[in-house]
């Protein structure tokens, strides 16, 4: 490629990446390492009216990025994620839709020396097809094995290599002498950008109802607290009533004194009968279920006993 074609190249990415940039305010930041051209070429063929792939070096990105800051201030926040063999993928319609067609798109790859393990890896007992002069490499790794029918047989299982670890010659070598590819490689989702907004990608997993319980947490807390130092707020406020008519509701049985707005419950405390007849509405009331747990637990009971009893005779009466 001669001169000015790299230059006119450069240019038309360059004019690419601020286009991007200034007409999309979604996208996730994705590593790229370890992914090959056949394999980012069925990405993109897959994200097709999704979201589109971009890539290019850092100095670019970074350049183009600081250009465009003075118009948009909250790109500065994906300067930091600009490091290592990145890319951007601009994202069309859903996060969740997008991340789903990226990490599905996996391809598996042999072991190579010198890499970095993205897994650990485990090999199970098994018999091999390797013959008894490989037996040394073996026990180079202290891997027990035996020969069975003239091959050799690994007896435990294992522990290779741990994630993150770098994978030696001799790893490597044994992986692929045993026809093991034990990676996957594709599209590592490493930050989120949302309108101005960066975070971790984890974020997209948290639902509604994730929240909903977190709040519901956080407010049975301020209650509790609030409570406790006799603080009232909003969230206690209820509670500080109802327990507030219950010793209304105290004073009124001891003084025999009947207020309008607890007549009912007064002459249901002081009724035994009428007290019990409602708790017994109220069990029935809440489905037969119930019920029928206690009987089937009434029936493990008896069966349960009847077999003690026979375990006990062992068959033979005392007298027989």
């Amino acid at each position: 490629m001669v001169k000015g074609d790299k230059r006119t190249w450069k240019n038309e990415r360059f004019s690419r990446l601020n286009e991007c940039f200034e007409e999309n305010d979604r996208l996730f930041i994705v590593g790229v390492d370890n992914v090959q051209s056949k394999q980012m070429q069925d990405i993109r063929s897959k994200l097709r009216g999704k979201a589109f792939l971009l890539n290019g070096k850092n100095t670019m990105i970074r350049k183009a990025l600081r250009g465009l800051i003075a118009n948009n201030p909250s790109l500065e926040r994906m300067l930091p994620a600009v490091k290592g063999n990145i890319g951007f993928v601009f994202v069309k319609t859903d996060f969740i839709d997008v991340r789903k067609v990226i990490t599905d798109e996996k391809k598996q790859a042999p072991a190579k020396a010198g890499a970095i393990a993205p897994c650990s890896v485990e090999i199970p007992p098994q018999a091999t097809s390797l013959g008894p002069e490989k037996t040394s490499f073996f026990q180079a790794l202290n891997i027990p094995t035996k020969i069975t029918k003239g091959c050799i047989e690994i007896l435990n299982k294992v522990d290779l290599l741990k994630e993150g670890q770098k994978v030696g010659a001799s790893e490597a070598t044994l992986l692929n002498m045993l026809n093991i590819s034990p990676f996957s490689y594709g599209l590592i989702i490493q930050a989120v950008y949302d309108q101005g907004s960066v975070y971790a990608p984890e974020i997209l997993d948290i639902t509604p109802e994730d929240i909903a319980a977190k709040f519901a947490v956080g407010v049975a807390n301020l209650t509790s607290l609030s409570l406790g130092m006799g603080y009232p707020t909003k969230a206690s406020l209820p509670h500080s009533v109802v327990n507030g008519f219950k010793n209304v509701i105290a004073v009124c049985l001891e003084s025999e004194y009947t207020i309008k707005q607890a007549e009912g419950l007064l002459t249901l405390l002081s009724d035994p009968e009428a007290l019990a007849a409602a708790q017994a509405a109220s069990a029935a009331a809440a489905g037969p279920a119930a019920g029928e747990e206690k009987k089937e637990e009434a029936k493990e009971e008896a069966k349960e006993e009847e077999e003690e009893e026979s375990d006990d005779d062992m068959g033979f009466g005392l007298f027989d």
